[in-house]
């Protein structure tokens, strides 16, 4: 389960980065939210740093350095860009929504830094415990987003799937389930199985349909690639709980 989940969040990790590498060549579309559409050799350094840190992840060579660094700089984006956004502007969904999803990718990176190290020692057992709290709280967000935002978010769910409204509320409630699961490692293994699934199959069923009928929509792509790495990132806490759940 480890070792699918890092592949996986790997490999998004080096879709984050060739999106960024082919915008500044203006071979794709912007970079959308949680990104931000930098330019010139800001978009060059993100992008290299991107497919660095993904290329070492897949391939597990200094991928332990590559996460510490990923989750660094994705929980200082965290601190010091999202939640300056969420204080000024707290009832904007937006900052909400991109700060949730940049954190539960820290703490995913987080937990996979942990599972690359052979040792138990303290320091490296907090990471697991940092990042699992931190991708529950991302999930909280997610959970009471979709009961505020329901009738927005069945707007998004493919037209052939029924019941629009009530699954913009099951996933609601299934966000909110899982986060607690997480929390008290109750069943914590099979919550986030069952999240990573959950979250690939929006890759296939939700977002590629929507890159293809919006190629030169940067939010689609991007959104896409958020999906994905939440999926790795889920099978990555999965492979983390074998030994420590309840």
């Amino acid at each position: 389960m480890s070792r699918f989940g890092r592949i996986v969040f790997g490999v998004a990790m080096v879709l984050f980065g060739l999106l960024y590498l082919f915008y500044s060549r203006g071979l794709m579309p912007a970079p959308g939210p949680p990104w931000t559409a930098e330019t010139g050799v800001w978009a060059w350094l993100i992008g290299v740093g991107f497919v660095v840190a993904g290329v070492c992840i897949v391939v597990k060579r200094w991928a332990r350095a590559a996460t510490v660094l990923l989750a660094s700089a994705f929980l200082l984006r965290v601190l010091f860009t999202f939640v300056p956004r969420v204080i000024e502007h707290v009832r904007d969904p937006g900052p909400w929504t991109s700060g949730a999803e940049v954190m539960a990718l820290g703490a995913a990176a987080l937990v996979l830094a942990r599972e690359l190290e052979l040792s138990n020692s303290m320091s490296w057992e907090s990471l697991m415990l940092a990042g699992r709290f931190l991708f529950a709280a991302a999930l909280v967000v997610f959970g009471i987003q979709h009961f505020l935002y329901a009738k927005f978010i069945a707007t998004l769910i493919t037209g052939w799937i029924p019941g629009h409204l009530f699954w913009a509320y099951f996933v609601g409630v299934a966000f909110i389930a899982a986060a607690l699961s997480l929390a008290t490692k109750i069943q914590g293994r099979l919550a986030a199985t069952l999240l990573g699934l959950m979250f690939l199959l929006w890759v296939i069923v939700l977002h590629i349909p929507r890159v293809v009928a919006s190629p030169h929509n940067g939010n689609e792509w991007t959104s896409a690639m958020i999906a994905l790495a939440m999926s790795g990132g889920s099978f990555v806490l999965a492979g983390a709980l074998r030994h420590v759940e309840h």
